[in-house]
């Protein structure tokens, strides 16, 4: 089964551009990349050449006479007779392209050359990433691919227009029935549980259950370890891995800042750092950065020894949890302990997979602490996420302190419906992924 994804509009304008570059798909393993990059290329060229590092090493001799497009081509052909060059028909398909990350500097040529398209793909791209741009900078153009987000979510439950039906509520600020809160309530519990990787998505609505779902799932994070012990070179495998495992444990805390100095005894902040930006650069991990005064702009304005981690796919962080708290979301929709952690983490998700780069409020000397904060072109906007429907203290404050004279207004996300009042938008969680076009379109 083929999940329809955002990548599939990108691929065809890509191809439509006249001048367009050499494309480097980057994002973490199995959220869908190959597939889709497959599917296009079956449908839009005559011509398929792929090259998987990891299953044929052997191509990796493609460049013992260097990086010239009529030498590479000669040599694939000689390794692989059955693969064929047709100037202006043919897909190059250089896939695992963190295994030979070296083939990039060939991107500058076939972009000079203009017989052949060449997508690149890989996991764990960010690891590598100095050295591709280095190798072909100015000669490529890059697209991040993650699991999928809610909208995409939709689609394959076959809601193709609930985004539009959505988005409409939201800029009118009209209520929904309840029958609507019930069921894309519903949908987003499915997705909170689910998640957003593929194979288990696709799986899921094969078989209209949850039927093997969280088995799918802890085999990923078990692949997600093998990548850290096979990938992680130069670094600490175990303090990865500590880092990695500690992530669920820190967010069901009411401070939910990670601590290094709880990861192991006696760990220091000096000794992991690298750990974090190897998982961040892996994809496996969004950083939220702790703001060090509520003001724009916000690059710069962070604390980077302050932050909060979040996993990129909520699903994987529910299959992380005990067993005992699995039966109870399942069986009961009872998120207990991890209330708080697993809505916060699905709104970081949701506004990482739409641009936004993520970032919190904690005041020192008072319980002001602020979830998220996003921009407009004159605004800075504090989102709030609430476990319960409860009081916003520190949005109001926000709001209407003298302190924080780029804030205006803020948003509240929450189990409830669509509301306006004091200076605070509300929105269900199913809303979040709309956000940014939301801020964008609304007149604020």
């Amino acid at each position: 089964m083929y999940l329809r994804r955002k990548i599939d509009d990108f691929l065809i304008e890509w191809k439509k551009s006249k001048a367009h570059l050499p494309l480097i798909v980057k994002g973490p393993r199995q959220v869908g990349k190959t597939e889709s990059i497959l599917r296009f290329a079956e449908e839009n060229y005559e011509n398929v050449v792929r090259i998987n590092f990891v299953e044929e090493p052997k191509f990796k001799a493609i460049i013992e006479n260097g990086f010239k497009v009529s030498e590479i081509t000669k040599i694939i052909s000689r390794i692989e007779p059955k693969k064929r060059f047709v100037a202006g028909k043919t897909l190059l398909f250089f896939d695992e392209l963190q295994e030979f990350p070296e083939i990039a500097t060939s991107l500058k040529f076939f972009k000079m050359d203009g017989r052949f398209d060449v997508i690149c793909s890989g996991s764990l791209l960010g690891i590598h990433y100095n050295r591709i741009e280095s190798n072909s900078v100015g000669y490529k153009t890059d697209y991040e691919m993650s699991s999928l987000d809610f909208e995409e979510f939709l689609w394959a439950r076959g809601y193709e227009g609930a985004s539009a039906e959505l988005f409409e509520h939201m800029l009118s600020l009209t209520p929904f029935q309840e029958s609507e809160m019930s069921v894309y309530g519903g949908l987003f519990l499915d997705y909170c549980i689910l998640g957003g990787m593929p194979a288990v998505v696709a799986d899921y609505i094969a078989k209209g259950k949850f039927d093997g779902s969280l088995r799918r799932q802890r085999q990923l994070l078990a692949d997600y370890e093998e990548d850290v012990r096979k990938y992680a070179e130069s670094l600490d495998q175990t303090r990865i891995l500590n880092v990695f495992r500690q992530i669920p444990v820190q967010l069901a805390r009411d401070n939910k800042k990670f601590q290094i100095s709880k990861v192991a005894t006696g760990a220091r902040f000096k000794d992991y750092r690298g750990c974090i930006e190897w998982l961040k650069d892996a994809g496996i991990v969004n950083q939220c950065h702790c703001l060090s005064f509520p003001e724009l702009p916000l690059k710069g304005n962070f604390d980077e020894n302050k932050y909060k981690l979040y996993f990129f796919d909520t699903g994987l962080l529910v299959a992380m949890l005990d067993d005992e708290a699995q039966d109870d979301l399942r069986a009961n929709k009872n998120l207990g302990v991890y209330k708080g952690a697993l809505y916060e983490n699905i709104v970081s998700e949701a506004l990482k997979k739409s641009g936004y780069d993520l970032y919190y409020y904690k005041r020192e000397d008072s319980t002001l602490e602020e979830d998220f904060f996003v921009r407009t072109k004159k605004s800075l906007v504090p989102v709030e996420v609430k476990a319960a429907t409860g009081n916003a203290k520190s949005l109001k404050t926000l709001i209407g302190s003298e302190k924080y004279p780029d804030i205006s207004f803020g948003i509240k996300l929450c189990g409830g419906n669509i509301g306006f009042a004091n200076h605070i938008f509300t929105f269900p969680y199913f809303c979040a992924y709309l956000l940014k076009k939301y801020l964008a379109q609304s007149p604020l």
